[in-house]
């Protein structure tokens, strides 16, 4: 009996996700692995609860509207003034998140690849600069917000930020490129351990940023 309530379960779930727009991948690492920079707490808090909330925002937004045909994020950022604030906030939300997740890593202190470096050192002199501004522009956002480094159309890398759940692919984003980069600089993203101690937690996050991502997805853009 225990078996068969488990199956109905696994199926009732999988044709949840199968009837919804938009779900969560799952994170790929431990709540805790990335311990000590970024507390398992609040990543459980951050990954079941905050972008969690997004998701479903979001699909009974979409619902709302009469817009369940929907299911690709770049349709809704690159025609972003034909939806709702409430449309907006929770597709910025969904794709900063996983986004987010994605360009962290356990294992710490890695490098940009060599291509990616020299990017970096040419538009900021060096990768210590980069970090100082990157710090500096990130301390700069008013309550919620995210921190970018982007690929622009003529294939630079750029710090950018933006309020709330915005984001760089928006077709009204004030500085717009492939995101290679971010870090959610809200709230929610250091607590519990850092509590509002934002230049600490923004120091920290560096130690598990995953470089090789990041340079991935710098290569990639580049060549589009």
């Amino acid at each position: 009996m225990k078996r068969i309530l488990v199956s109905i379960i696994t199926f009732s779930i999988f044709i949840i996700k199968l009837s919804a727009q938009f779900h969560q991948e799952p994170l790929p690492y431990e709540f805790g692995a990335l311990e000590p920079f970024i507390d398992k707490e609040t990543m459980e808090i951050h990954y079941t609860k905050h972008h969690a909330g997004y998701i479903k925002n979001l699909n009974d937004a979409l619902k709302s509207a009469n817009q369940s045909e929907i299911t690709d994020l770049d349709a809704i950022f690159e025609h972003i003034s034909q939806f709702n604030t409430t449309i907006r906030n929770n597709a910025g939300g969904h794709y900063n998140h996983t986004f987010f997740w994605n360009i962290l890593t356990p294992k710490i202190d890695g490098t940009p690849a060599p291509q990616l470096l020299q990017a970096i050192e040419k538009t900021y002199g060096s990768m210590a600069d980069f970090k100082i501004l990157f710090l500096k522009e990130g301390m700069k956002i008013f309550g919620s917000g995210w921190l970018w480094l982007v690929v622009t159309p003529d294939k630079n890398v750029v710090i950018t930020t933006t309020r709330n759940q915005d984001n760089p692919l928006m077709a009204d984003a004030t500085i717009k490129g492939v995101p290679i980069l971010a870090i959610d600089s809200w709230e929610h993203a250091y607590y519990l351990k850092y509590q509002n101690r934002r230049t600490d937690y923004l120091e920290a996050i560096w130690h598990v940023i995953n470089w090789e991502k990041v340079s991935e997805l710098y290569l990639d853009a580049i060549t589009q």
